[in-house]
């Protein structure tokens, strides 16, 4: 799943980091064919913290994790291929000693750059070098409404307040600046509490829930009911407050074909997965997957081995969503009406909560049916 990029029509608002990357999203949305548009990259696998909802397990560095040099290569060949944005990712990013070089070539080349991170660093000694680069968008792990619940989730005491920490002094700096909550049954019923906290902030905030992946235990991921929930809780706030109050949005695959909320993917019309198709995700030590997500049984092949772009161009790359047929779909998505385009909802979501692909169970549609038919 993504982070960081929000919804194609937020992009009224005035947010300079959202209609960046709302930018790219309106470049893709018509185009039905291989859209090179969004990575994911984990630039390193360190990480300060021991969140309980991570889904790549971090915390110490990859052995053998890619260096400076080729990184930059890296970047040479995003570029090549057409990528209109990158997201350095971690791990903790800022951890990464030479995370401002990346981050300056990325820029140099025309690329969109964000950054995510747990805001768990010196922030006055970070945020210069991110004005600098003139970063397109700063988001910051929070995924509580005090330190209770975020220190918890987190598994470091202190993490809530070096976050808010962050995000203010990020703001004052005059960053696009927004906060990134993981969702799930630890932290559901903050959502009005967090949602006070972020219009008291005066940030941006994208919503996402959690998956069953890495640390993250099956039985703190959100119930349907609960993941309906969040969909409604995100439709009224932005019902209730203007654009300018808060700035609200869902993860890219969220609230798509509801017979009753507007649809918050993006873009804005779902078509089907993206991974490997319009993004990617590239992992510290050169591995490669459609969605950084995905689980390392799913990595195409590794940047050493072959070059991002020999990898990318190649007809039987991430055959999965490339060469998708309607008997691929499982048992909850091949009698739907949306199954043509929909082609089974995210494959992430699909693969952790059902085993298979194209067969994602937290479908707003699917849930609809149980709940009011």
């Amino acid at each position: 799943m993504l982070n960081v990029y929000t919804l194609t029509n937020l992009c009224k608002a005035t947010s300079k980091g959202i209609k960046a990357f709302c930018s790219i999203l309106f470049q893709m949305k018509n185009n039905e064919d291989l859209a090179p548009g969004l990575v994911i990259w984990e630039i390193t696998l360190k990480c300060n913290l021991r969140c309980r909802h991570c889904g790549s397990s971090a915390g110490n560095a990859r052995p053998n994790e890619l260096t400076t040099k080729e990184g930059l290569r890296l970047c040479n060949d995003l570029a090549r291929l057409g990528f209109r944005g990158v997201t350095l990712f971690g791990g903790e990013p800022f951890l990464h000693k030479n995370w401002d070089i990346l981050g300056k070539k990325i820029k140099d080349l025309g690329m969109k750059l964000s950054i995510v991170s747990n805001g768990f660093v010196n922030a006055r000694n970070v945020l210069p070098k991110l004005a600098r680069l003139h970063v397109d968008s700063v988001q910051i792990g929070l995924d509580g409404a005090s330190s209770k619940t975020h220190d918890y989730i987190r598994g470091v005491s202190g993490s809530f307040e070096k976050a808010i920490d962050f995000l203010r002094l990020s703001k004052k700096a005059g960053l696009s600046t927004g906060a990134i909550t993981t969702m799930s049954k630890m932290n559901f019923k903050e959502l009005p509490a967090l949602r006070d906290l972020i219009i008291k902030e005066g940030i941006d905030w994208q919503i996402q829930e959690g998956v069953p992946i890495g640390r993250f235990p099956k039985d703190k991921v959100l119930s349907q009911q609960e993941y309906y929930s969040m969909g409604l809780f995100i439709a009224a706030t932005r019902k209730k407050y203007s654009f300018k109050k808060i700035l609200i949005g869902g993860s890219h695959n969220l609230v798509f074909h509801s017979q009753f909320l507007p649809n918050m993917s993006a873009p804005i019309e779902w078509k089907g997965c993206w991974a490997g198709k319009r993004v990617l995700g590239v992992q510290s030590d050169g591995g490669v997957k459609g969605c950084l997500a995905l689980s390392d049984e799913f990595i195409e092949d590794n940047i050493r081995d072959r070059s991002i772009v020999d990898i990318w161009n190649d007809p039987n790359s991430f055959s999965y969503n490339r060469k998708f047929k309607k008997t691929d779909l499982g048992e909850n998505c091949r009698d739907c009406k949306y199954a043509d385009t929909c082609k089974g909802g995210c494959s992430t979501r699909s693969n952790a909560l059902a085993g298979i692909f194209h067969n994602d169970p937290f479908c707003f549609y699917r849930i609809e049916q149980t709940l009011f038919d």
